[in-house]
């Protein structure tokens, strides 16, 4: 599979420490940008971002692509010393960016929006919808599929791009370290058939599908700069050191609410 290198949004904004500190997961603004582009996104669109973290994603797509984004997330910052919520950070970073009419912070998550059927031009998550999965099952996370179809008006797009595994068995040496921890990567990794099948019980059509590229960059550079890689080599670093490309990749999925 041949890899994208010319992410020349992405690119603007080089100081990766800061990115992976205010991104979760691989990919940082690489993945961001390579999502946006495959929706199309044009300005003054209303974007929904589902599951923020602290928000430097959110902020790049209304800065770069001119949408107005509304940003859920319902979690505390578990690494914020003064345990503020995850949208406090994301408004921090709203004028920080000088984007702050065009981005809405939301303390809500999927299932229980509350916003009105049709409300969205598109939707975005990334690394969020395999946590629900992991914690909650795949009930749940079928619940946050339908409520992310419904929000959406006929004829709109969600793309998705979340940690995904290959359709290989698990390997014997990794399985120990990939089903343990809350919740385990063996419970919140699919794979993209598997994401698709969810996507599709729901009602999505499915305009395109994979594992990304870059994953495997995504996921090196993510250890390199992540804060919690770098405090705790022991954990996903290790992880993704054993596995060596044989399991673990990163999918996306554009899906389309029928017309």
């Amino acid at each position: 599979m041949t890899r994208r290198t010319d992410y020349r949004r992405a690119a603007k904004y080089s100081d990766l420490e800061k990115v992976h500190s205010e991104c979760s997961g691989p990919g940082g603004l690489k993945l961001a940008e390579f999502i946006a582009d495959k929706l199309d996104l044009k300005p003054s669109a209303r974007l929904l971002d589902i599951g923020t973290n602290r928000g430097l994603q959110t902020c790049f797509l209304a800065k770069e692509y001119g949408v107005f984004v509304v940003g859920i997330d319902p979690w505390i910052d578990p690494f914020d010393p003064e345990r503020r919520p995850m949208v406090e950070h994301v408004w921090r970073n709203a004028r920080a960016w000088g984007v702050e009419d065009r981005v809405l912070p939301v303390g809500v998550g999927v299932p229980k929006t509350r916003f009105a059927d049709g409300s969205f031009d598109a939707a975005y998550s990334t690394t969020a919808l395999e946590m629900i999965r992991g914690l909650e099952g795949e009930e749940k996370y079928r619940e946050c599929l339908a409520e992310v179809l419904r929000v959406l008006r006929p004829g709109a797009l969600f793309g998705m791009g979340e940690p995904m595994h290959l359709d290989v068995e698990l390997p014997e040496d990794l399985a120990p370290l990939v089903t343990k921890g809350r919740p385990p990567w063996a419970d919140c990794f699919a794979t993209i058939g598997e994401t698709v099948g969810a996507f599709q019980s729901v009602g999505f059509e499915i305009l395109e599908s994979g594992y990304a590229p870059d994953a495997r960059a995504w996921w090196e550079e993510f250890c390199r700069y992540d804060p919690w890689c770098r405090t705790h080599p022991e954990e996903d670093p290790r992880r993704l050191e054993v596995d060596n490309g044989r399991w673990v990749s990163f999918g996306y999925l554009i899906a389309r609410r029928p017309q």
